[in-house]
Formats: C-alpha cells, sequence, structure tokens
C-alpha cells in the first residue's frame, strides 16, 4: 500500500495524515487485550500521570531508566517499552502494510527507534490531565527532523475521551523560545501564539484508524471526561540516513532497521 501522490503532498503540506480503517478490528482487539493486563498489572516501565508532570525538561531528555520508581497507587499514563512486551505489540511495529507508506514519507529505509514512543498511551476515566501543546522532537537527539510517530487508535477516541489535535503545518513554522515554556511547551496564553492556535484541528478516529504525523507538529489531547478509558498504540520511526546523537538518551535503546518493501 502507498500513498498517492495527494495524500503524500497533503503529509508534507500539514504535517500529519490519516489512513482509515488501516488495522482490522480483531487485531486492534487482541493488542488491546494484552496492553489491558499490563496496564492492571502496572508491569514496568511504566510513565504514571504524576511522573508526566513532575519531569523537568533535563530529566526527559537525558534520563534513560523508565522504570515509575513510585510507590502505592498509581494512574499509569503509558506503557513504555512497548516493541518487547509481547509478540503481538512487535508484529505491529514492524507491519509490512504501512512499510511503503513511511518509507515515502521518509524517502529513506524505515528504522525503529525504540528510545522514543514505543508505547501504549492511556487516558484513564476522570482522572487524566490535558496533554499540552508540544513537539514531540523538543526531546530527541537526532542529526535532524526526519522522525515521524504511528498512532493507532485501538478503539474509538473523540473530544470527550482525549483525541489527538493538530495545528497544521506547524511542523514548518519557525518559532522563537519565549512562545514555549520551560518544559517547552507552546504557550496558550502568549499572544503571539493565539492566532497559531486557532487554526488547530482535530478528527475523530475509529478502531483501526492510523495517524502519520511529523516529530515537530504541534500537537495536544484533552483529559478524558468519559467513564471510559481510552487506549492508543504509538511508536516512531526515522530514516537511516538520521543518525542518533551518542551520549543521549535517544542512543541508549536499540535501532531496527527495517527491510526495505
Amino acid at each position: 500500500m502507498k500513498l498517492t501522490s495527494v495524500q503524500l503532498l497533503q503529509f508534507h503540506t500539514d504535517g500529519f495524515i490519516v489512513l482509515r480503517n488501516f488495522l482490522d478490528e480483531k487485531r486492534c482487539d487482541a493488542i488491546l487485550e494484552v496492553a489491558k493486563v499490563h496496564l492492571k498489572d502496572k508491569i514496568e516501565p511504566i510513565e504514571t500521570e504524576i511522573g508526566y508532570g513532575s519531569s523537568s525538561k533535563e530529566h526527559r531528555t537525558s534520563v534513560s531508566d523508565y522504570d515509575s520508581h513510585e510507590k502505592g497507587e498509581v494512574v499509569v499514563r503509558r506503557l513504555r517499552q512497548v516493541y518487547d512486551r509481547d509478540p503481538l505489540f512487535k508484529a505491529w511495529m514492524q507491519e509490512p502494510k504501512i512499510r511503503p507508506i513511511l518509507q515515502q514519507i521518509l524517502d529513506d529505509q524505515v528504522v525503529l527507534t525504540t528510545a522514543h514512543h514505543n508505547s501504549i498511551m492511556t487516558k484513564m476515566p476522570n482522572v487524566s490531565t490535558v496533554t499540552r501543546w508540544h513537539q514531540d522532537r523538543r526531546y530527541w537527539r537526532f542529526s535532524d527532523n526526519n522522525l515521524v510517530s504511528v498512532w493507532l487508535a485501538l478503539d474509538n477516541e473523540n473530544h470527550d475521551n482525549g483525541v489527538l489535535e493538530f495545528i497544521p503545518k506547524s511542523h514548518t513554522m519557525d518559532f522563537t523560545e519565549a512562545q514555549f515554556d520551560l518544559k517547552e511547551y507552546f504557550l496558550e496564553g502568549y499572544e503571539g501564539n493565539q492566532e497559531t492556535i486557532a487554526t488547530k484541528v482535530s478528527a475523530s478516529l475509529h478502531k483501526g484508524d492510523v495517524v502519520i504525523f511529523h516529530s515537530l507538529l504541534l500537537h495536544r489531547a484533552n483529559k478524558n471526561s468519559t467513564n471510559k478509558a481510552k487506549i492508543s498504540f504509538v511508536y516512531t520511526v526515522k530514516g537511516a540516513k538520521t543518525k542518533t546523537v551518542a551520549g543521549t538518551r535517544s542512543a541508549e535503546f536499540p535501532e531496527i532497521l527495517l527491510e526495505v518493501l
């Protein structure tokens, strides 16, 4: 499967593309069932809601120990390092059907970078928090920006349970430090940002839909105000020509070079 020239142009223009009904519901359900077991048992490494809110920029940039190290009752925000957790997870991250699309977008051979994302993401009902506007690339250390993330909706996602929102074209915009806070979140209250934020878009996702988005694209998500957990799968790939910076967290985990299809 490949993108049409129109779809490829759309991705490069807007910074993201939605692929509807990409993965069949049976596989989504199988992945979801395994994820629920790991979430219920809080199998490390995990990120908690507390850990997400309290981690400094320096911690997010340099620390490669992904265990939560928290005691007692915690709310899991994401399961980390899922590539090696279960064959179902690994199979999706190596899915041949999507690889020609990723090759088109990256214009290069596809490499899984397990240091970043490589996660089951959650928005738990009533206790989840808002994900503020940010660029994923801000804490990653690579030679260039040719990285994209692949987001799989394991069930329906909408405004009420925290579907992703994007600012189209923001991956090509030049920003100043003043437009971000100390953790490099895009400031909603900054006057110079409001016109940009006003262009935000989102689209409800159904089980099996996939979103591919650029590492510099500004995105956010609401908290989950429903009574059902929202659980999604996200991983990141880069082009083979994009090099990891040695000595950084980005270089602390394996990279998997995928065969060209």
